[in-house]
């Protein structure tokens, strides 16, 4: 009489076989279900007999029926080609290029969707005016001092000047900028520095004013505030329709006149908004900076960037000053991303061979226009790799608008390297790895030869092509006689091996164990 522990052994083995074959494609579950119950009745008859079961021939008939399992999706992953088109598609050149087009497609609609990332994209990057210097006494060697007095300025403007043929001046101040449609009781935001300047600083710097209005589509009688480009996007979420909004400056209201373009242009003092004013505004009061346009006299003294400037004040009096000259803003993010880009790709060759490494040890060549294929296919994925590279930088640099502008500009040079970096080595790798006739990935990893015996024979990786191409051998240590990857062309003789195009994985390949 038959134990009752080896009914219960027997019921959970065929269970294991069942729901594996509930896996396999239903033309093929009862061929397989078939298969699997004659292989676990020899499977018992080898391992555990009975009458004399025991624990471990049990594990070793659990160990053949989750092999089942393996058999099964390995058929799922090979065995759909007759009845499923989108099984032979996957892993596919065309597949793999798909993917990357959706994935360009969702970097650049985030990139736009993102507000600081649409301004970095959509709004001109503006260099300031050149042959500008800011204007400074001598006995100061801290640029971010004020030191010109308003009387000064105004004796300046009202004199001829050899050297200068502009001027503008402006004094800075700690404020917050709050919507005057902001509820009284909302939180006072952060203070920035606004700039209250003269009408002609913006004309003087040779730079627009972006999303501006014209004065008659806002309230004439309200001083205009331009915003730099930090605060509008953090205090304002970068609304594009932000001009002609009234705002709180304390206890003065302004009306938001447009955005200045991004960059701090080298100007001395942190502005995060410029308050435009007529010269009449500043007849006294605090100092504050002067900013000036060399003419070519003056251009001829600049020597290191500096000019020494003997001027006469308001009474007569001699001032000494000095000029310097204004920086250019920061580089824009496609610059930074060319630069990441290209420092990249110097670095390419430390981590991974840029050799594609095929090399046939059989008298059978691809044809050209295989070649020419293979080589758009590369060509095409470094194409989409590129622009998704830059706008996930964007996505990650510019995403959050109250990050610093400073910090992006780190953030787009690191993250473009190392995603350039490792990107263009994922795919010189795939392409190693894919078959020069179909282009499709090879796999079934196969170790071949003993490390120990690496000079007498060869030792390393074999791979296949799944649709009975080639043979890939990678090997295990470099040599003089075969120190790269190498393809084998396989001819016809070696199509039975293979899965062919209407029929499916054949019963009797499984890869459980089995006793014979």
């Amino acid at each position: 009489m038959t134990p009752p522990s080896e009914w219960v052994h027997h019921v959970w083995h065929l269970g294991l076989l069942r729901g594996a074959s509930l896996l396999v494609p239903a033309r093929q579950r009862a061929e397989w279900w078939r298969e699997w119950s004659a292989e676990l009745w020899h499977v018992r008859q080898a391992c555990a007999p009975a009458g004399t079961a025991s624990w471990a021939g049990e594990r070793e008939v659990t160990a053949f029926c989750l092999g089942a399992f393996q058999d099964a999706f390995c058929l799922r992953r090979h065995g759909f080609r007759a009845g499923i088109a989108f099984a032979a598609w996957q892993g596919s050149a065309a597949h793999c290029v798909v993917f990357l087009a959706a994935a360009l497609t969702a970097s650049c609609a985030l990139a736009h969707l993102l507000p600081g990332v649409r301004a970095e994209l959509t709004l001109p990057h503006q260099s300031i005016r050149r042959d500008l210097v800011a204007i400074q006494n001598a006995d100061f060697f801290d640029r971010s001092s004020a030191t010109i007095l308003p009387a000064q300025y105004h004796a300046w403007k009202e004199q001829e000047q050899p050297y200068f043929d502009g001027f503008a001046f402006y004094r800075v101040t700690r404020e917050s900028i709050v919507p005057e449609s902001a509820p009284a009781a909302t939180p006072v935001r952060t203070a920035w520095g606004v700039a209250h300047a003269s009408a002609n600083v913006f004309a003087l710097l040779g730079l627009p004013v972006l999303l501006a209005v014209a004065p008659g589509d806002s309230d004439g009688n309200l001083p205009r505030l331009v915003l730099s480009d930090v605060v509008w996007k953090r205090e304002f979420g970068a609304d594009p329709h932000i001009a002609g909004t009234v705002v709180r400056m304390g206890e003065r209201r302004a009306v938001i006149a447009g955005v200045a373009p991004d960059g701090s242009w080298g100007l001395p003092g942190q502005v995060g908004a410029w308050l435009l004013q007529p010269d009449a505004d500043f007849a006294s009061g605090e100092p504050g900076f002067a900013i000036a346009h060399l003419t070519a006299a003056g251009k001829a003294e600049m020597w290191a960037q500096c000019v020494r400037i003997t001027a006469y004040g308001p009474h007569q009096s001699v001032d000494d000053l000095l000029g310097v000259a204004l920086e250019e803003r920061a580089p824009s993010p496609w610059t930074i991303y060319l630069f990441a880009a290209f420092l990249a790709l110097l670095a390419l060759p430390a981590i991974t061979s840029v050799s594609l490494g095929e090399y046939s040890i059989s008298e059978q060549r691809t044809t050209w226009s295989r070649k020419l294929y293979s080589w758009s296919f590369l060509s095409a994925k470094i194409a989409l790799l590129l622009p998704i590279f830059y706008f996930v930088s964007l996505d990650l640099a510019y995403g959050r608008t109250t990050s610093e502008p400073e910090s992006g500009l780190y953030i787009q040079l690191v993250s473009c390297f190392f995603m350039v970096l490792f990107g263009m080595r994922w795919a010189l790798r795939d392409q190693r790895q894919r078959c020069p006739v179909c282009l499709r990935c090879v796999e079934h990893p196969a170790q071949v030869g003993q490390a120990s015996r690496t000079f007498l024979a060869w030792n390393g990786t074999e791979l296949m092509c799944m649709d009975g191409h080639t043979l890939l051998h990678v090997p295990g240590i470099p040599t003089s006689w075969f120190s790269t990857q190498r393809w084998l062309y396989l001819d016809t003789s070696w199509e039975f091996l293979f899965v062919g195009p209407g029929a499916g994985m054949e019963p009797g390949t499984f890869t459980g164990f089995s006793p014979h």
